[in-house]
């Protein structure tokens, strides 16, 4: 991939608010919050995953290639196409009827390609030494939205509440006639007695038609115009006009409410799994809460470096651009060193190779049989425009 498609994501920081009570407590609960200062290993345990097949990738605790505050570090992936996982064992807690925000920052400094990084929420016992892509979770956030709504009406979690009526039939008294024939218009009289075509009135008979031998002529028929086909009373709209009838909804005899349908098992850790063909991802600023406003106040921190680290990738791509042209400039000048080099010694290589062709033709002419005769011009003989050597007699 060309260097020049190097880019940042300065910061993105996925924001994933589970709202799943409108009853709310009244002391706001930081559950969990990693900012990766000092001792930050104390909570986390790195993952084995993989390490037996040699694709386990590491964590690097680093403030990242661009930043706004060099103290300001998070925990980076280092060597590509590897495997990463780390989790850290949280306070338990349950979601009821409480407001649940899990967030995270996230800066790319590399070029994405394939790959996958996840935040994972986790009940029960886990082995972390063991924790990976395999591992059951209860929350799986990786910063994108599949879909919103109501568990209770936007999926189909619980069985519906009502159910058609599949057994019920269209009651006979049930009128589903739109329109209907006026029962006022009469036919008129001698509608029937109308012919549907009339002789030619513009027809003539031939000047040399005989009745003894042609028959008596008759005009040819056409299509009557005061002819209007079969009567039919006019539609008018039927004044009893119920609608289309529809199988009705009834309840649904197996609906069983449950209003703990949200509640997730009781979390116990949370997890970052991650893989990646190019590393560099730089994992900051985990909250687990069910304080929306402290969440939006602590995005707004972390976005506050974002003209600062704007800053740094900017004043990093003008000297790694800079670096490329001098890097540019050098190979153009010793490729014109190179082509001089290959030109002066193919025209010394031509200069002896003609040298030696002169000599050996040279030699053929003076030979010790041969001279060339120029005393005169007279002496000199030609064929053909050539110099022909003349023997000494």
């Amino acid at each position: 991939m060309a260097k020049s498609k190097h880019k940042l994501l300065l910061v993105a920081a996925f924001i994933v608010a589970l709202i799943f009570s409108f009853f709310c407590s009244s002391l706001a609960e930081i559950i969990f919050e990693e900012r990766f200062e000092d001792g930050w290993q104390s909570r986390w345990v790195k993952s084995d995953w993989k390490r037996s097949e040699g694709k386990a990738g590491s964590f690097k605790h680093t403030a990242g290639k661009w930043n706004g505050d060099p103290d300001d570090k998070g925990i980076q992936t280092t060597t590509d196409a590897r495997h990463f996982a780390i989790s850290a064992k949280i306070p338990e807690f349950s979601n009821k009827n409480r407001t649940l925000v899990v967030q995270y920052s996230i800066r790319l400094e590399q070029d994405i390609e394939c790959g996958g990084g996840y935040i994972k929420l986790l009940s029960g016992y886990v082995n972390q030494k063991k924790f990976g892509g395999d591992t059951p979770y209860s929350v799986l956030i990786d910063g994108r939205e599949r879909d919103s709504g109501s568990m209770y009406t936007d999926w189909d979690i619980l069985p519906p509440r009502k159910i058609k009526a599949v057994n019920a039939k269209k009651p006979a008294v049930w009128d589903d006639r739109e329109y209907i024939d006026d029962p006022n218009d009469v036919k008129p009289e001698g509608y029937d007695s109308i012919p549907r075509e009339i002789p030619d009135p513009k027809a003539k008979e031939p000047y040399d038609w005989d009745d003894e031998e042609d028959g008596i002529w008759r005009p040819p028929k056409i299509p009557n115009p005061a002819y209007k086909g079969p009567w039919k009373p006019k539609r008018i709209k039927n004044p009893n006009y119920k609608g289309k009838w529809k199988i009705p909804w009834i309840d649904n005899p197996e609906f069983e409410d449950d209003p703990d349908l949200y509640v997730l098992k009781p979390i116990k850790y949370v997890g970052i799994e991650v893989w990646q063909v190019k590393a560099g991802s730089v994992f900051d600023n985990i909250l687990i809460c069910d304080d929306p406003v402290y969440a939006k106040k602590v995005v707004e921190e972390v976005f506050a470096n974002r003209e600062a680290e704007k800053e740094a990738f900017e004043e990093a791509e003008k000297v790694r651009k800079a670096k490329e042209e001098e890097e540019a400039r050098r190979a153009r000048e010793e490729g014109e060193r190179r082509r001089r080099e290959r030109g002066d010694d193919r025209r010394h290589r031509d200069r002896e190779r003609y040298k030696d062709r002169y000599k050996k033709r040279r030699h053929d002419y003076l030979d010790d049989d041969y001279h060339v005769l120029v005393e005169s011009k007279t002496d000199l003989l030609f064929d053909d425009l050539s110099l022909v050597a003349v023997r000494n007699a």
